[in-house]
């Protein structure tokens, strides 16, 4: 028996010291471990230091440089500007007319509209690129805005001029009168990696530099709005730093401070951050600014094509008429008559391969790698032409068919006319029997039209005896030729404006 526990006991005496060299061994060598120990002559340790793990090192980088950098160069934007509300007059004291309307009175006739405005106070965030006080935001930001006002990191506050807006895109340009303001600096937007850390900057609901970390998700992602809003080219970059209202206009910046987006939207059910952000890359709000600040006005080059992206179900569909049999490219589906495509040669049919080189993908990537020329440039173009390489050099060209640049004296109908237009629908041509126009979808109260009495809804049909079918014929006009404008209202009454008050 005693023998027994003596072998017992030797026996946990040499696994406690195996395990104890086991652990000594694996768990506190400066490899495996953070920490190194150095035992002083009295036993006890007197130098506690930490190293780098191998396994760790790296994990977590610092966000502090950028975060300070950036919030230092990112303003607060608050905004006002007038609201139009249409209140219906009634005459004399007819309560029962007031709440149910007068079944024999004729729709839109009779009673007059009375607009009456009240201010709408919004705001957002912008980037300080020019030590001389030039800012850059979003266009949804100051859109309509009657008063800009800017407030620094160091709760300085200014009064801000509108430059510059590009609805296309969603940029717009600003100034304040100060001096010797911090900066953020272009950064390349083409050389982000998926998976590489930014931060977003910016002053969500009023909570000013705020800074929220996160990873680049996508990139060239469309969101497929233009349908439902003014933006013609969409190729953002997608994150997932939190990023709410107020945010926009503020910057997506690189852990080096380097500013590579504008934030501009969420993609939410609810309105808020659920978990991506999306922001415009840097490659294009550079091209932006640059018109901005040259013309006064973003130039806009075309290649003239209507195109779609083959993939395996463009392919199931289209694949065996279209002579295509592989993914990759994008299909040319229509030639702009007079556009630059077709001057160069581009037929329907071709599959556009690459521009300058640059590989397209996708429709964003068109859009993207255009958006970064002006109308008379040059390009070069490769397609697929029954499966052999083709090449051509393309001068690109405006909205119009020809390679001028737009000049800030020659300004939009709609700003100059003090209003926002779209192409009417469809359904409002078979109702109303007309082949197209122009339709006024909001007034500014001291606009032209506001004070030529024409109210929201009119459509344009003809302006000094010229058809005007839609938005591209309507710009087209000479502005300072209007004398007579010619349209109908959605209730059918036909409406002609004289002389425009200038």
């Amino acid at each position: 028996m005693k023998k027994r526990v003596v072998l017992l006991t030797i026996l946990a005496s040499a696994l406690v010291g195996g395990a104890s060299a086991f652990f000594t061994t694996n768990f506190c060598s400066p490899t495996n471990s953070g920490y190194s120990f150095t035992v002083g002559d009295n036993g006890v340790d007197s130098n506690l230091k930490f190293v780098n793990n191998p396994l760790t090192e790296n994990i977590l980088p610092d966000f502090t440089q950028a975060a300070e950098k950036g919030v230092k160069s990112v303003v607060n934007i608050e905004i006002v500007k007038k609201v139009a509300i249409v209140q219906p007059q009634f005459g004399g004291d007819d309560m029962f007319e007031y709440f149910f309307g007068n079944p024999n009175r004729n729709r839109g006739q009779g009673q007059q509209q009375t607009p009456q405005y009240q201010e709408q106070r919004g705001g957002g965030s912008g980037v300080i690129i020019s030590e001389d006080g030039y800012i850059v935001s979003n266009n949804h930001v100051v859109e309509d805005a009657t008063e800009v006002m800017v407030t620094t990191s160091d709760g300085e506050k200014y009064t801000a001029k509108v430059i510059g807006t590009d609805p296309a895109t969603d940029i717009a340009l600003i100034k304040i009168d100060a001096k010797n303001l911090p900066t953020l600096q272009f950064g390349n937007s083409d050389s982000l990696r998926l998976g590489e850390w930014v931060l977003a900057v910016g002053n969500p609901y009023g909570l000013t530099s705020t800074v929220t970390q996160g990873i680049v998700s996508a990139k060239g992602r469309t969101m497929g709005m233009q349908k439902n809003s003014k933006l013609e080219i969409e190729s953002f970059i997608q994150t997932d730093a939190a990023v709410n209202r107020g945010n926009s206009g503020g910057a997506l910046i690189t852990l080096d401070g380097s500013l590579v987006g504008i934030n501009t939207m969420v993609y939410s059910p609810t309105g808020s951050y659920t978990g991506y952000s999306f922001a415009i890359p840097s490659s294009i709000v550079r091209k932006v600014v640059a018109d901005i600040m040259e013309f006064g006005v973003a130039q806009r080059a075309f290649l003239g094509i209507q195109m779609g992206e083959i993939t395996a179900d463009w392919l199931e569909r289209f694949g065996k008429e279209a002579g295509i049999k592989e993914r990759g490219g994008i299909y040319i589906g229509e030639v702009v008559e007079n556009g630059a495509a077709a001057a160069a040669g581009i037929k329907k049919g071709d599959v556009l391969i690459s521009i300058n080189e640059q590989k397209t993908n996708s429709v964003s990537d068109v859009y993207e790698t255009i958006s970064r020329y002006r109308p008379n440039d040059k390009v070069k173009i490769s397609i697929k032409r029954d499966g052999e390489m083709k090449h051509f050099e393309v001068t690109l060209r405006n909205k119009t068919g020809n390679t001028d640049v737009v000049r800030k004296q020659e300004l939009d109908l709609a700003k100059f006319l003090g209003a926002r237009f779209d192409n009417v629908t469809d359904a409002q041509k078979k109702q109303l029997s007309i082949k197209g126009g122009v339709q006024v979808i909001s007034l500014l109260p001291d606009g032209l039209l506001a004070r030529s009495r024409v109210k929201v809804g009119y459509i344009i049909t003809a302006i000094n005896d010229i058809a005007i079918n839609n938005i591209a014929q309507f710009e087209s006009i000479n502005i300072q030729d209007i004398e007579l404008l010619e349209g109908i209202y959605p209730d059918g009454r036909r409406m002609s404006y004289g002389t425009i008050a200038k």
